[in-house]
């Protein structure tokens, strides 16, 4: 778990850093990172965005509070049709049939940041099919696993840690 530390992005606000808090990833500036050293590590709950967390089978999942970064950066990005953002939001794969634009040069398995047809940022999932499938196969089938959207903030208001 030593990846953590190392320096992701200079930006026009300074350094910014992956930190590993209770079995939590967070992305945080260095002065933020520097004012928390003065509080102790039992007291401190939270400390910039969480990014994921590890599971107790010491798997990471990424947690949609990362969306906002991985959208930056995404290059495997998929775009829904208006009837098809709703049914993602409420954690259903997409359809070919709900599918409006996807990128050229994605291949099956490939993490996706979902979008509306606005650059909205919905989600992320991972591409069931590649872009060359994605044009002949029949409306029903899946080409887009979902692994979290902007809805869950809703749905699991509670639980969100």
């Amino acid at each position: 778990k030593q990846w953590y530390q190392r320096r992701v992005a200079i930006t026009a606000g300074g350094n910014y850093v992956f930190r590993y808090h209770k079995d939590k990833v967070y992305y945080v500036s260095e002065t933020i990172m520097k004012k928390a050293t003065n509080v102790g590590r039992k007291e401190l709950i939270s400390l910039g965005t969480m990014f994921g967390k590890f599971s107790k089978g010491g798997k990471f999942k990424l947690h949609i509070t990362a969306l906002d970064f991985l959208s930056s950066y995404a290059k495997q990005k998929v775009w829904l049709k208006p009837g098809a953002e709703q049914q993602f939001l409420y954690g259903n794969n997409v359809t070919k049939a709900g599918l409006g634009r996807i990128s050229a040069g994605t291949d099956k398995y490939d993490g996706v940041v979902v979008y509306n047809m606005s650059d909205l940022p919905l989600g992320f999932g991972v591409a069931a099919r590649s872009t060359n499938d994605c044009k002949t196969t029949d409306p029903n089938t899946i080409v887009v696993f979902h692994q979290a959207d902007v809805g869950e903030y809703v749905r699991a208001e509670s639980t969100m840690s």
